[in-house]
């Protein structure tokens, strides 16, 4: 009763506001938690207002233009995350990033420490987990179905399907594939047409 009586109260409130938010519709965050603890912060005092998900008040995302998701992924929605996306970074969908988490996709020019050198965007593949205060550096692509394990420092691309660890981060061995029914799963509203593939598999 209180799941949806939560969803009645607030959680039109948060489908509207956050147009790219697609999570299960209960048993996830709760929709009050998001708008005390999220949407807050982010539209009233204006901490990351331009990021249409939710990001804690603690976490900083920076070029949101520049990024694009699937769902189950809210870059920046756990503690104290970095997210800089001056040259793009590409997420999948499935995507959980623990606390201290710093993605950065652009350096500063060595000869000009006010500006950012160009270069490819990030990518993320699907169903990706990234232990807490890893940081992933610019260019680094990171396949689907890969653990990153906490302090990880990633360098250079990480295979699909793998486990990796480590400063520099490092390839510690295969992983299983991945078995979640998604198709099992109520959002909390529709979800883009685009992603009915991704949605239909568990791999």
């Amino acid at each position: 009763m209180f799941k949806k009586l939560d969803f009645l109260f607030f959680g039109w409130i948060i489908n509207w506001m956050y147009p790219e938010y697609y999570r299960p519709k209960y048993d996830y965050q709760r929709y009050y938690i998001l708008f005390f603890h999220y949407l807050i912060p982010q539209k009233l005092f204006r901490l990351n207002p331009k990021v249409n998900w939710p990001v804690h008040f603690t976490s900083k995302v920076l070029s949101p233009e520049n990024i694009t998701k699937g769902i189950l992924c809210d870059p920046g929605d756990n503690l104290n995350n970095y997210i800089q996306a001056s040259n793009g970074i590409i997420f999948g969908s499935n995507i959980e990033l623990g606390p201290g988490v710093s993605i950065i996709s652009s350096n500063h020019k060595q000869d000009n420490l006010r500006e950012h050198a160009k270069g490819k965007p990030i990518t993320i593949g699907n169903n990706v987990w990234i232990g807490s205060n890893t940081t992933i550096l610019p260019e680094v692509n990171i396949g689907n179905n890969v653990i990153i394990g906490a302090n990880s420092v990633v360098t250079k691309d990480i295979p699909a399907n793998t486990i990796a660890v480590g400063n520099p981060c490092k390839v510690i061995k295969e992983k299983g594939t991945y078995k979640e029914d998604f198709s099992k799963i109520i959002f909390n509203k529709k979800t883009p047409k685009k992603l009915d593939a991704f949605l239909n598999t568990t791999s």
